[in-house]
């Protein structure tokens, strides 16, 4: 929505040296240099007893955590759920994926800054000691799993032993990718904006049970009788996919190749999952995408085709709900969404763009831009309540730092003013509702550098105080740039 107050937002916006950079050349990337007043104390010792009360607060966090624990988005995804998981690894004995596919773009860097983005393979890819595991909820795409390990093995990080996949996972086709470009152009202007990495066409092949699962593919005499099934099917749904028994024929063969290179992958993760439990192991559950685009809590039909909540994690892993623990919900200092479906708190304009260039909003998985707004606490505290959250990791702090004031999104009313009480399932009334807003003033000042909580900025200290007040959960996570150090432990 438009928002009449972005006009001087937007104006003292673009006299920050940041956002002129942005429209002068939007990949280059600003430093800003501060003022610093120097208070009559030691700084030496200061900084250090900073630094030791940093670690003593990072430690404490981490070493509470439950021994099956999980990291879940809040939003529309593309929170930063892959930095937080990476940095929690090194603490755990495995990482597991339990949903989604390689929809999922989760952005790290390792100890030296390098990036890495990540699709199918969980973040705790980069911390040697850790197990990784694809659950059977997840849906694999045999080319773009094998790519990305050899991507990561050119790149010095040892993949071998290291990744277990699922025999109960699903096999995500070359043609669910095309089916899913198909359906899309079949809705044409009221198409969902799906990655078209075919997810959804995936998932569909599993709920009316003709999938292919990992596990199938230590089979190959019945292999070809399925997949001529699966294709059949597509050819028959969609008259512009071409398929021919020589199309079959290719992509028996190519499976045959990829059975042989996955067959050291495969285990019955179920059995591998419970018996690392009973060993008190512990783990820590990736979440992809995130609550507001779960297929039954999103804003459907705008929406993923898992179930990225806590549900997921259960039926995505085959294990117990009793043995789940913490879970951290991962939400931006901001919102953002990528693809159709409604966003109450969007900035429409030139204010959106600015928050899109700074805190350079554009998809791991689709290079797309983001859609951007300010925080909704109303479809958080609905996040919140599905999910049992014990903390938060505020994400992305630093990008708000040149706005003079902030907003956030705390009622949701009725065109007549009448309050709505939660977050709504009519689509129509999502559009018409409008959004009551908190504003809060900026800090103007980078933080990127800070460490320590009580060092931050007080106005950055209330807008996170506020966030907390407001949902009723503490936020225990900030980040604060995008490397493995910027984070602020709480």
């Amino acid at each position: 929505m438009n928002l009449s107050s972005l006009a001087t937002l937007d104006s003292n916006l673009l006299s920050t040296p940041r956002c002129r950079a942005f429209k002068a050349h939007f990949r280059t990337h600003v430093s800003h240099s501060r003022n610093i007043v120097v208070c009559s104390f030691n700084p030496q010792a200061a900084s250090s007893l900073s630094v030791v009360e940093s670690a003593a607060q990072k430690s404490s966090r981490i070493d509470s955590l439950s021994q099956v624990s999980g990291v879940l988005g809040c939003q529309w995804g593309d929170e930063g759920k892959g930095k937080l998981v990476d940095i929690l690894a090194q603490h755990f004995d495995i990482v597991a994926r339990c949903q989604g596919g390689a929809n999922a773009g989760h952005t790290i860097y390792n100890a030296e800054g390098k990036k890495f983005a990540l699709h199918l393979v969980p973040s705790g890819i980069l911390n040697e000691e850790t197990m990784c595991v694809i659950g059977n909820g997840v849906v694999i795409h045999l080319p773009g799993f094998f790519k990305e390990i050899d991507g990561l093995k050119s790149n010095g990080v040892s993949c071998d032993g290291r990744i277990l996949v699922s025999d109960r996972a699903h096999l995500l086709f070359d043609f669910h990718q095309e089916v899913d470009g198909l359906r899309e152009a079949e809705l044409a202007k009221s198409f969902i904006g799906t990655t078209r990495r075919g997810i959804g066409p995936c998932y569909s092949s599993k709920v009316i049970r003709n999938g292919i699962r990992v596990g199938d593919l230590r089979h190959m005499d019945t292999f070809p009788q399925k997949l001529d099934v699966l294709l059949s099917d597509a050819a028959s749904r969609f008259r512009d996919f071409k398929y021919s028994p020589e199309m079959l024929k290719e992509e028996v063969e190519k499976y045959k190749r990829f059975a042989e290179r996955l067959e050291p992958f495969i285990v019955d993760s179920v059995h591998v999952m419970n018996e690392a439990i009973s060993e008190k192991k512990k783990i820590l559950v990736e979440g992809g995408q995130a609550t507001m685009l779960d297929i039954d809590f999103g804003t459907y039909p705008f929406v993923t085709s898992s179930s990225p909540s806590a549900g997921g994690i259960c039926t995505g892993l085959g294990i117990a709900p009793r043995v789940l623990g913490d879970l951290i919900g991962v939400v931006k200092a901001y919102t953002t969404r990528v693809g159709s479906g409604p966003f109450p708190t969007e900035i429409l304009g030139q204010g959106g763009d600015l928050l899109r260039f700074a805190g350079q909003e554009f998809g791991t998985t689709t290079g797309r831009p983001r859609r951007c707004g300010w925080i909704d606490i109303v479809a958080l505290k609905y996040c919140c309540q599905i999910n049992g959250f014990s903390s938060l990791n505020l994400t992305k702090l630093d990008v708000l730092s040149d706005l003079p004031e902030i907003q956030l999104g705390v009622t949701y009313k009725l065109v007549d003013g009448t309050p709505i009480k939660s977050f709504p399932s009519d689509l129509r009334l999502l559009e018409q509702l409008k959004v009551e807003y908190e504003v809060m003033p900026g800090w103007n000042t980078d933080i990127s550098s800070i460490r320590n909580y009580s060092d931050l900025p007080k106005a950055a200290r209330e807008y996170v105080e506020r966030i907390e007040e407001l949902v009723g959960i503490p936020v225990h996570y900030i980040g604060v740039g995008p490397g493995r150090d910027a984070l602020i432990f709480k």
